[in-house]
């Protein structure tokens, strides 16, 4: 059987990650670190398995795959970059890995809220310039406790499950808004997307885009919030309209906002989110983690094998 990575680098993108566990004695693997958006069909050339990590590939691309492809794996939990009706008609299955960086996700999510709260962006601009006035007289900025305040949480899957643990154990209050909520317990209450914004302190993104999540958070539902608010995502950039945010945190209609993601990345050096004192940006690292792409690989081994056996494994299509 031969397997081909489309854009290794993606993963391991520093070399740690042995990509070699996904095939068999008998397996031919070929791996390229990166290749050009929908340039898929030529280096898939007598694949049965095609490996990609948030590549865009739409009806275009799965119709000109070769017939020898019966499998597109994607090297994430997120799928939505893969047109799977288009799949569906050509009779080639799709794969994911699911709950691979859930912990690790639901971390980043907790340490951008304990940065915000302490203005932490600000605190380490000021040391950039030399500034030691939070040392020399008094704390300059402000800093406040995660204990008892309410954390908003828009997705109650994996990720949204590690979250609410970590921030009860720190004796958060959480409201949570999900499609299908759980029922009540200690401290955790589910209820309407309205309620989540109009009643949290932070408010932490955790739901996978779709074209009903797209731009959820946008001018309308901004406005919903506290003004002393925070906007945490670490989940899909898109389900943020990025320009009304924008306008948000510069008219100070939100306290801040941490984005592990955003609409566009990498973000262009130009865009304002870099210049703005009330926020925490970070180049989409939750799922980077050393240990998460090791479990990645292997959760990809999972898939392959069940296809080796005749059996459905991890199969989103």
């Amino acid at each position: 059987m031969k397997i081909v990575v489309l854009n290794g680098s993606k993963v391991n993108f520093d070399g740690a990650i042995d990509y070699s566990v996904l095939a068999g004695p008998e397996d031919e693997l070929v791996i390229y670190e990166t290749c050009n958006d929908h340039d898929y069909a030529k280096i898939s050339e007598g694949a049965e398995i095609i490996i990609s990590k948030e590549l865009p590939i739409d009806k275009n691309d799965i119709a000109a795959l070769p017939d020898s492809v019966k499998i597109i794996a994607e090297a994430g939990t997120g799928y939505n970059n893969i047109d799977l009706e288009a799949c569906r008609q050509r009779g080639i299955g799709v794969t994911n890995v699911p709950a691979y960086s859930s912990e690790r996700v639901a971390d980043t999510a907790i340490m951008l809220m304990l940065m915000l709260a302490s203005t932490m962006q600000v605190q380490l601009k000021m040391l950039a310039k030399g500034d030691h006035r939070n040392f020399d007289e008094h704390l300059m900025v402000p800093h406040v406790e995660l204990n008892y305040k309410t954390l908003g949480v828009v997705g109650g899957g994996n990720i949204g499950q590690n979250t609410i643990a970590i921030a009860r154990a720190m004796k958060m209050n959480v409201l949570v808004y999900d499609p299908f909520p759980k029922e009540d317990s200690e401290g955790i209450h589910y209820c309407s997307l309205e309620e989540v914004l109009k009643n949290s302190d932070f408010i932490s993104l955790h739901c996978p885009l779709m074209d009903s999540t797209r731009h959820l958070i946008n001018k309308e539902t901004l406005a919903l919030m506290k003004p002393t608010a925070f906007l945490i995502n670490t989940a899909r950039g898109a389900l943020v309209d990025e320009a009304a945010l924008i306008e948000a945190l510069k008219e100070k209609k939100i306290a801040g906002a941490a984005l592990d993601v955003q609409e566009v990345e990498p973000l262009a050096a130009s865009n304002p989110l870099f210049e703005l004192d009330n926020v925490i940006l970070t180049p989409h690292m939750g799922w980077k983690g050393f240990e998460s792409r090791q479990r990645l690989v292997g959760i990809l081994k999972e898939a392959i094998d069940g296809y080796k056996n005749g059996e459905k494994v991890h199969r989103v299509d």
